[in-house]
């Protein structure tokens, strides 16, 4: 199985005219993703790959019903009105795609998601793929590289990094080991989805059988999704590697997110809630395929 998308998964591409939608909405209808719609307002009635064209999420909602799910390449400065379109309009899925969103407008989305039941990935996202159903985003960028990559097995992958999320399911794969869902969570500082919002999702998926996290300074991503562990809330394996031991304070480390101030967000903090949670912490990520192996065979013993 999978989570947040599956092969059965109807997808809306707002912003779907510009030019880097227009190549994934490609890739993603060539790795078999059914878009059911594309939105950009005042260019209602064109077609992109032979996906329709709407001035408006609710009106293309009106046309296809099923769709619930969207992927947004709004620029950073519309993306908030786009999410709140969307969000209105019924859509419970919404994958944002833009880099360094106005912090204020990503918080502002955040709680209306919440209280309207949407599930938010990102902003800085490189999007979700369930291998062998459906692809979201920028993730795996061409059908024959996604499908070397990115293989259907028992395995969750969690990043905020976009390229680390592939990397990951590259010494995945290369043990023999799939994938049930990849989730690149987003670079930004303040991200709709964190680890411990989505570590619940795999919990409840019976074909995920351990999760594998690539985290990184900044934030506490890493330390809340050891307390939802600690809870109890979370019971299955999970792996975890840690970027940026050497980091400095006050330097950002790659992402907007990715910087230790005040002495939090530390890699030292991280791994020391982690452990404390019980979690396996990987030296070098490119072990995490051999250790996932390895638990999995315990996890199968057992």
């Amino acid at each position: 199985m999978a989570i947040l998308i599956d092969e059965n998964t109807e997808v809306l591409i707002q912003g779907i005219t510009g030019r880097q939608a227009q190549l994934n909405a490609q890739y993603m209808q060539e790795y078999g993703t059914k878009i059911g719609a594309g939105v950009t307002p005042g260019k209602g009635g064109m077609e992109v790959h032979g996906i329709p064209v709407y001035n408006s999420v609710r009106e293309a909602r009106g046309e296809h019903p099923g769709i619930l799910t969207s992927a947004i390449y709004a620029p950073a400065r519309f993306a908030k009105k786009a999410a709140f379109e969307a969000i209105e309009a019924g859509v419970k899925l919404a994958v944002l795609i833009p880099e360094r969103m106005p912090q204020h407008d990503m918080l502002e989305v955040i709680q209306f998601a919440r209280d309207n039941d949407c599930i938010v990935i990102g902003p800085n996202s490189i999007g979700v793929i369930s291998p062998g159903k459906a692809v979201l985003g920028i993730i795996g960028a061409r059908v024959g590289l996604a499908r070397e990559i990115f293989r259907p097995g028992p395995v969750g992958v969690l990043s905020r990094s976009g390229g680390n999320t592939t990397t990951t399911c590259y010494y995945l794969t290369k043990e023999g080991i799939g994938q049930s869902t990849a989730i690149g969570v987003g670079g930004d500082a303040f991200v709709g989805s964190t680890w411990e919002d989505l570590l619940p999702l795999f919990e409840q998926d019976p074909e995920t059988k351990m999760v594998v996290g690539f985290g990184e300074i900044g934030t506490t991503v890493e330390e809340d999704a050891a307390r939802l562990i600690k809870e109890g809330k979370f019971t299955k394996p999970l792996a975890v590697y840690i970027a940026g031991k050497n980091a400095v304070e006050g330097i950002r480390f790659g992402h907007a997110g990715a910087m230790i101030t005040r002495g939090r967000g530390t890699a030292q903090s991280k791994i020391r809630a982690l452990k404390d949670a019980g979690v396996t912490v990987v030296e070098h990520l490119s072990d995490i395929g051999k250790v996932a192996r390895e638990m999995l065979r315990k996890g199968a013993e057992a």
